[in-house]
């Protein structure tokens, strides 16, 4: 307990007591100011809202692909299993540059989004893209062990009271799965939240439209605001904190109403 606790204090808890340290240097007024102007503001709205929908689409679409791979057997299985961790090995910076290349307005997906009015590049769809593409695997890699896990005879004790494969899915799988999607769903959350690389190419970084939170820290830092910079990671910390606890708290219950 005692090595376990110095390393978590060396490695999250003295650094951020340095954020709120750090933002102790400006007074309330100041601090307000700082993390309620508009710019702000419209990069918090921006990366919550995309970080919210992404980590939606990942839990769907997360859950049908753990589906896939875990009840279906066909060619080209390990491939497309291993290709699921590839946002993990990339590096951020290049997801961002391929993503980019591909959504961009003369790029092979791009060009027949922008022939039907949608831009994609440069724009918080942009954002979205980036944040769904990199949040994927934690869903994946969350329920696909306890999909492995889950016993058929389950599923064939329902279809013999009569219930159909929809049916017997909504009342007696999906609810053991809940618990394992609403982690995945927290751990992409999480990761999109804190996201730079991969968003910073694709966004076009326009303020007040597609700057996310992150690129507005390391623009304050790059002009020397310190104290501005910690007290907006300050004000994302605290929300980050805040949408967490909400997430866990709701799987703990998912989790006691399902083992009653």
């Amino acid at each position: 307990m005692g090595y376990a606790l110095l390393y978590l204090s060396l490695v999250v808890l003295i650094p951020l007591s340095g954020v709120f340290l750090k933002t102790l240097s400006l007074d309330w007024s100041e601090f307000w100011s700082v993390v309620t102007s508009p710019r702000v503001v419209a990069s918090y709205r921006l990366t919550f809202g995309a970080a919210l929908v992404a980590a939606t689409v990942n839990a769907a679409f997360g859950l049908l692909v753990a589906w896939v791979l875990v009840r279906y057997r066909f060619p080209g299985r390990r491939l497309v299993d291993a290709m699921v961790d590839l946002p993990f090995a990339l590096p951020t910076a290049v997801a961002g540059i391929a993503l980019t290349a591909v959504y961009a307005p003369n790029g092979w997906i791009g060009r027949w989004l922008g022939a039907a009015g949608v831009k994609a590049a440069f724009s918080p769809l942009g954002v979205a893209i980036a944040l769904t593409f990199i949040g994927l695997p934690f869903v994946v890699r969350a329920v696909q062990p306890v999909l492995e896990d889950l016993d058929p005879e389950i599923e064939e004790a329902a279809a013999s009271l009569g219930a159909s494969r929809g049916l017997a899915f909504r009342r007696v799988i999906f609810p053991m799965l809940l618990p394992a999607v609403l982690t995945g769903f927290a751990m992409a959350l999480a990761r999109a939240l804190g996201e730079y690389g991969s968003v910073v190419f694709i966004s076009g970084n326009m303020p007040m439209r597609t700057e996310i939170t992150s690129l507005l820290i390391m623009t304050k830092l790059e002009q020397y605001d310190t104290a501005g910079a910690t007290a907006i990671a300050l004000t994302m910390l605290v929300a980050s904190f805040f949408l967490l606890l909400m997430i866990n708290v709701l799987q703990r219950w998912s989790w006691k109403r399902h083992t009653r």
